[in-house]
């Protein structure tokens, strides 16, 4: 048994295709702002990396049963965050959502989304028997659905669609019986059923939210309006064929008509440059990242650590499906972001984070 982890128990491998998802994020962000008022901004996300690198390294030093221990603190301090948010938190495009930090704007819903999977792991983990009863799932429930409706409160969708399937994860791996899960299941989509019923509908969406949901049916019925985003995608992952059109010669990215290009819809412009096979790579790389983070839960030491590395790849799972299933209109738009390919410091910085837990987990399953 070892007494200490030392540098050659991390993953390695994990590590190696973290580097290469962010590699593409860089380039297709070199080649979307290219020649534009935005040139640069690939190396503020390099900027984003190194500082993302750092921190994961320095969360997997400190061991994840202290920070378990720390979880309700860590939650009281991500709900009174989000209250914070709400009430003099910086606002743009209509969301209040951001606050200033050392000059940079920094989303508080982000960090929520790690304290919410610290949160999730350490109760579930405490669930002692096989089965998970129906009390236990509505403990569970109450302690995601705060932060949740705050987040919604913003008004921030996507990161709040996020802590579902930490969630739904999280219950599965503790043993949620097929009866609970058939209701759940039901409600779920009487829920989702009901965003698209106009009564109930503008009583839970902003009128851009409703939008989305409604050009997402029919996009072509406003090309210029609240269809337009999903429409340049679709036409730009079409244009891309097979091979693409190589690197910086896309001309619905370089012309700027796929919206945030950088950000959101980085996917669209990636495809169309770089066609289906460069969007087999970047999902092939994406599919290696959680098949890598299944198999460290698989290895954790105890239910604790199998809990945060799953509560992880839900999270990025999610992102992933979600972004994806965006750009070429087979779901709304949402606003998440394409983990570690698309531009932004919060949401680089929590994937950093999280893959730290995972790296703290690994490292210490064979430690005493």
């Amino acid at each position: 048994m070892k007494d200490a982890p030392g540098t050659r128990d991390y993953d390695w491998w994990l590590l190696a295709i973290l580097a290469a998802i962010c590699a593409l994020g860089v380039l297709e962000i070199y080649s979307a702002t290219y020649g534009s008022s935005l040139a640069g901004m690939h190396m503020k996300q390099v900027r984003w990396l190194v500082i993302g690198f750092a921190l994961m390294f320095a969360l997997s030093r400190l061991d994840y049963h202290l920070i378990l221990d720390q979880a309700p603190i860590l939650y009281l301090i991500g709900i009174v965050a989000l209250i914070a948010v709400l009430a003099m938190g910086h606002s743009r495009f209509g969301a209040k959502r951001w606050i200033p930090v050392l000059g940079e704007f920094f989303q508080v819903s982000e960090l929520v989304k790690l304290i919410i999977i610290i949160v999730v792991a350490r109760f579930f983990a405490e669930v002692s028997s096989d089965e998970l009863s129906l009390q236990d799932l509505f403990k569970a429930g109450f302690l995601v659905g705060l932060p949740l409706v705050l987040i919604l409160k913003q008004p921030d969708l996507g990161t709040a669609l996020v802590l579902l399937p930490m969630l739904v994860v999280g219950a599965f791996l503790a043993g949620l019986q097929w009866q609970h899960a058939a209701i759940i299941s039901l409600v779920g989509l009487l829920a989702v059923g009901s965003i698209f019923y106009p009564p109930v509908s503008r009583h839970i969406l902003k009128p851009y939210q409703r939008e989305r949901v409604t050009s997402f049916l029919h996009p072509e019925e406003d090309a210029k309006g609240s269809g337009y985003q999903v429409l340049q995608s679709k036409i730009a992952v079409g244009s891309g064929g097979f091979w693409g059109k190589g690197f910086r010669n896309g001309s619905q990215n370089q012309l700027g008509y796929i919206p945030v290009r950088y950000s959101d819809f980085i996917m669209s412009a990636w495809a169309e440059e770089q066609g289906f096979k460069g969007v087999l790579l970047a999902l092939g790389l994406y599919m290696a990242l959680l098949l890598r983070l299944v198999q460290n839960a698989q290895r954790a030491k105890d239910r604790a650590g199998m809990f945060l590395v799953m509560g992880v790849a839900a999270a990025l799972g999610f992102h992933v499906l979600v972004n994806v299933a965006m750009v070429i209109g087979a779901m709304p738009v949402t606003g998440i972001p394409l983990p570690l390919m698309s531009y932004g410091g919060s949401a680089t910085l929590f994937v950093f984070l999280a893959i730290g837990l995972v790296m703290n987990v690994r490292l210490r399953r064979f430690v005493n």
